[in-house]
């Protein structure tokens, strides 16, 4: 019941901040689950400006980029605006927000792991996992704030501003094109030699044709110079247009340059804005949209058919401990019907001994009730510490309200045992008892 209870809070704490995530193309519910709880892979990249584009309309209430690839000792490094933060609440306890590039905050459980202080530097490696296979040494973060506990998955996350994300991985592939073109330096000499061989000859041939263009250009220039002249300013006018265009064309690629994210997390001012722009977005784009409640949803379904088998091995197991109560009471009554007997001769009345078979059930329930409740805070704590990966601590409360009703409901099944057990004491024959013994 705990950890149902518990897991059903922590989805939803980290889900009703957003009504709509924007990704790639996929698995709705791998996009949920990697875009707002941080427990899967994500679906691919998408374009931030056709992103944005989408979620400027009047019923978007806000939005939240948010781009990740790497990580650092397992945990990981998300890019994202301030508002990322406003959402969830989150405060500092020390230091200040990141500011520019490869500044970060850290969340608490992950400062209190790994022992992440404000000024300390680390290095992102790539990927969700840590493996620690490619590091990115020549772009380390600096530790700018740690954040208070929130209860959510932003204690388990590396904060940072996009930009970070986008130069790792533009160094990224930098180096991968780098490496391509010493591979292709690093081809088969002879192929290499051919070539130059090839490039030697074509330049013979080019330098006899080249010989003779001239030799016709040069009879052609006695016989018309003003005509030569006028073509030759021609040309160079085109050359110089030329040039003007191919520059302002690298200037115009250079400006759009696409960014990608990872998902964008949307939020509503209505519910209808929410349906009509995912049905906008799965039918006209090539993006899609996934609707958290529903994919959440639709986990929890899948999840309870298992609570579901717990629950009724559960009852199960209830059932058997209170026959065990119910068998223990009555042969508590039968082996000490002497010293009950005794308890009559010194004047304690029928009443008063079945009062004390009823609290003698009592106890036996409260105790055993209070050892449940130990042990399975102790099965909260197992279950938190192998949950540890999907970045949730379960906390250790006092009992609901559900577990008072099961604590009712077990000393319930107690008293048929009481009362049958004293029955036996309505005709106890005190004198025949004490005659045997």
């Amino acid at each position: 019941m705990q950890v149902k209870k518990q897991l059903n809070e922590h989805l939803e704490g980290n889900t009703k901040h957003f009504d709509m995530v924007i990704g790639a193309k996929g698995s709705p519910l791998q996009l949920v689950l990697s875009s707002l709880l941080h427990i899967d892979n994500p679906t691919g990249n998408i374009d931030l400006e056709e992103a944005m584009k989408i979620a400027k309309k009047p019923m978007v209430k806000y939005k939240v980029p948010v781009s990740y690839g790497d990580n650092y000792k397992g945990y990981r490094i998300l890019g994202t605006t301030h508002k990322y933060l406003e959402v969830y609440k989150a405060q500092l306890q020390s230091g200040r927000l990141y500011e520019k590039s490869f500044e970060a905050v850290v969340g608490s459980q992950v400062a209190k792991q790994i022992n992440l202080k404000v000024g300390k530097t680390f290095v992102s490696s790539h990927g969700l996992a840590e493996s620690g296979l490619e590091t990115h040494e020549e772009k380390p973060f600096v530790v700018t704030g740690v954040l208070k506990p929130t209860g959510t998955i932003i204690d388990n996350l590396i904060i940072t501003n996009l930009e970070s994300i986008w130069e790792v991985h533009e160094h990224l592939d930098d180096k991968d094109h780098e490496n391509e073109e010493e591979h292709q330096k690093h081809q088969d000499p002879v192929k290499k030699e051919n070539f130059n061989l090839i490039t030697q000859t074509q330049s013979h041939k080019d330098d006899d044709h080249d010989h003779e263009r001239d030799e016709h250009a040069h009879e052609n220039e006695e016989q018309h110079p003003a005509e030569e002249h006028k073509h030759s300013e021609e040309d160079a006018k085109n050359e110089s247009e030329h040039d003007h265009k191919e520059e302002h064309h690298h200037l115009e690629k250079g400006h759009s340059e696409k960014k990608e994210i990872t998902s964008l997390l949307v939020k509503f001012r209505n519910p209808i804005g929410a349906l009509q722009t995912s049905r906008f977005v799965n039918e006209k784009s090539t993006m899609q949209a996934a609707i958290p409640k529903f994919e959440i949803d639709r986990l929890t379904t899948f999840l309870g058919v298992g609570f579901q088998t717990i629950n009724g091995i559960s009852l199960a197991i209830l059932f058997i401990a209170s026959l065990s109560i119910f068998i223990n009471v009555v042969r508590s009554v039968t082996e000490r019907k002497q010293e009950l007997a005794l308890l009559r001769t010194y004047g304690i009345s029928t009443f008063q001994l079945i009062k004390l078979v009823f609290l003698e059930a009592l106890m036996l329930t409260l105790i055993s009730a209070i050892f449940g409740w130990l042990f399975g805070r102790l099965g909260v704590w197992v279950f938190s510490v192998f949950s540890d990966a999907y970045g949730y601590d379960f906390q250790f409360g006092m009992p609901n309200r559900e577990e008072v009703y099961m604590l009712l409901l077990v000393m319930v099944t107690t008293l048929p045992a009481a009362i049958i057990a004293s029955l036996s004491l309505l005709k106890l024959n005190v004198s025949k008892i004490l005659a045997d013994a």
